[in-house]
């Protein structure tokens, strides 16, 4: 199973967007400061995640939603 997911730093007050297989790992990644991008924002908080059947649909649908580069777009998602 794979998973499309948003996190959400309060101290950066930013929303992230990607795609993984391990949902759990990836997550303690990005909090422990293994990802470049996400290091600055540290602590983030899951706030939203879809399962896909396999890793190209869920990167299918995280290029959606990156597209979309709306943050109303990820607000809609979280409160539907």
């Amino acid at each position: 199973m794979a998973y499309c997911y948003i996190l959400y730093s309060e101290k950066l007050t930013k929303f992230y967007i990607g795609a993984c297989n391990d949902l759990s790992r990836r997550c303690s990644e990005h909090n422990s400061g293994h990802s470049k991008f996400t290091k600055t924002g540290i602590p983030w908080t899951l706030v939203h995640s879809e399962p896909f059947p396999n890793l190209p649909s869920a990167k299918k649908r995280e290029m959606f939603i990156k597209k979309k580069k709306s943050r109303l777009y990820i607000l809609s998602l979280l409160n539907p």
